[in-house]
This record gives structure tokens, C-alpha cells and sequence, in this order.
């Protein structure tokens, strides 16, 4: 589903709670989504899932800016991003043990990067699980909790993370690996090779009402980067808390944003 540039999508819907193992459990998402789309003229869509099967209405604020109301057809084909994140329960293992991960506690909590790699013992794979755990403590200042998931069982988890890096291995981790052995994670993410039976490089990142605000999936060879991920969160948390702004490419904290209006984003051009 598309979305303007001046607005995002915001639904009403019933979406429940969300999990991880230190957080207190909370009632699950019973209807992910609604029969009601509207979207107003803030970017508080970005904190509501989209209705991907209706037609919505549309009307941007008069005042100091002008104000139109048109409705717009929704495609019938339901994106991931802007929804509500698919739930699970699944074990995993933290601290060399095992655990139960279950995702929708982490609603009204915190912020999840949710990432999805093809299989222990490779190669890429390690590079990147290893850059996110030396930097959790980063992603802990943004209220935010990261979570691996691959097809592998908790075995196959904890003898890697028992294994030294200088060896291939893990060693430690500062956040849980996801046993997905059914697979069923990997599918509802849209992620899963069939024919191959594993996860291609798929990051979701999710907010605290636990939509997902960005997505990106990498081919099997080609690793990803923990400074565009944050990058990328530190710029969604902006404008959630600043739903009259947006950030313009390669914004980072601290630079100017720009106002989502065509005489008020001349500001932010006219500065560069």
C-alpha cells in the first residue's frame, strides 16, 4: 500500500500486547486489524497500523496550512510495514539458557529490532549477530530490544554461542537468538526461502504499539549495517515524538527536518 508523503496511515484497531522474557506478560493481539482507516494530518501514523483492505479518507489541516479532503482506494494486497508485527512465542536462548521469547510483551514498552538470519555455523551470519551484541547498550538508550531469529534449534543456538569468535563462534550475547525450527516466524515475515528452508536478511523495526515502521531483506551474502539500523530508529523515534516533522535522507539526530507542507519545506531547502 502506498502512502503520501504529507500523511501516514492510522488505524483503529485492537491490537494487544507484546513479549520478551524480562518484560511482564500482557494480553495478546486479539484482532490485529480493523474495518476503520483514517489518517489525519500529523504523522501519528507512524504509530498506528494501516487498513490495507478499505478505502480511507484523507484530509490534510488548513490553518497555516491548506486543507483538502480526498479518499484514497487502498490496494488489497496488505504490506508489512505500517501493520501490526506478527506475533509469536518461541524458545530462544539468553545467557546460555534456554528461554521463551513471546513478542507481543514488549508492546507499550519498548521499540524491537527484530532481524532474521539463514543459519548458525556460517559466515556472514556471525559478523552481524556479534556487531549488534557490542552494541546493545546503544539500542538499550533507545528503549529498544534486539532479537535474532533463525531456523536452527536452541541446541544449534547455544553450542554457537559456546563457541569462541576467534573459532566462528558467538561467545556471549547481549540479547536472545529465536529458535524458528517450524519455520512459521520466518513465513509470517515474509522472509522465508521455501525451497531452501531458511530466512533470507530480513530486519524489522518495531515500535513500542508494535507496528512495523521499516523493514529491509538482504540476499543470503550481503551482511547489514548497525549503524544504518540505528540510524534508522533514531530517525522513527524523532518523528513519533515530532509528528509535524519529517527526516529528510541521511538525517541523523541533531541536523534539521523538514516540515511535511509545500511552502514549509521550502525552509529546509532554502538551509542546504
Amino acid at each position: 500500500m502506498a502512502c503520501s508523503a504529507a500523511a501516514t496511515a492510522l488505524l483503529s484497531s485492537n491490537s494487544g500486547a507484546f513479549s520478551s522474557k524480562a518484560a511482564a506478560p500482557m494480553a495478546s493481539i486479539s484482532k490485529p486489524f480493523s474495518q476503520t482507516l483514517t489518517i489525519p494530518k500529523s504523522f501519528n501514523g507512524l504509530r498506528r497500523p494501516i487498513q490495507s483492505h478499505a478505502s480511507r479518507s484523507l484530509s490534510l489541516s488548513r490553518g497555516s496550512h491548506s486543507r483538502r479532503s480526498f479518499v484514497v482506494r487502498a490496494c488489497s494486497l496488505r504490506p508489512l510495514v505500517g501493520n501490526v508485527a506478527p506475533d509469536f512465542e518461541a524458545e530462544a536462548v539468553f545467557d546460555q539458557e534456554f528461554i521463551k521469547v513471546k513478542l507481543s510483551e514488549y508492546i507499550g514498552k519498548k521499540y524491537v529490532i527484530l532481524f532474521f538470519y539463514p543459519l548458525d555455523f556460517t559466515f556472514v551470519c556471525p559478523t552481524e549477530i556479534t556487531a549488534f551484541s557490542d552494541r546493545h547498550a546503544e539500542f538499550e538508550q533507545l528503549n529498544t530490544e534486539i532479537l535474532g531469529v533463525s531456523i536452527d534449534s536452541v541446541f544449534s543456538h547455544l553450542a554457537w554461542v559456546q563457541t569462541d569468535r576467534k573459532s566462528g563462534g558467538l561467545g556471549d550475547l547481549k540479547y536472545p537468538l529465536i529458535s524458528d525450527v517450524t519455520k512459521s516466524i520466518s513465513k509470517s515475515y515474509g522472509v522465508l526461502i521455501p525451497d531452501q528452508g531458511i530466512a533470507l536478511r530480513g530486519l524489522f523495526i518495531i515500535d513500542k504499539e508494535g507496528v512495523i515502521q521499516h523493514s529491509t531483506i538482504n540476499n543470503l551474502a550481503i551482511g547489514r549495517s548497525v549503524d544504518e539500523t540505528k540510524r534508522t530508529l533514531q530517525a522513527l523515534q524523532y518523528v513519533q515524538e515530532n509528528p509535524d516533522e519529517v527526516c529528510p535522507a541521511g538525517w541523523k539526530p541533531g541536523e534539521k527536518s523538514m516540515k511535511p507542507d509545500p511552502k514549509l519545506s521550502k525552509e529546509y531547502f532554502a538551509a542546504i
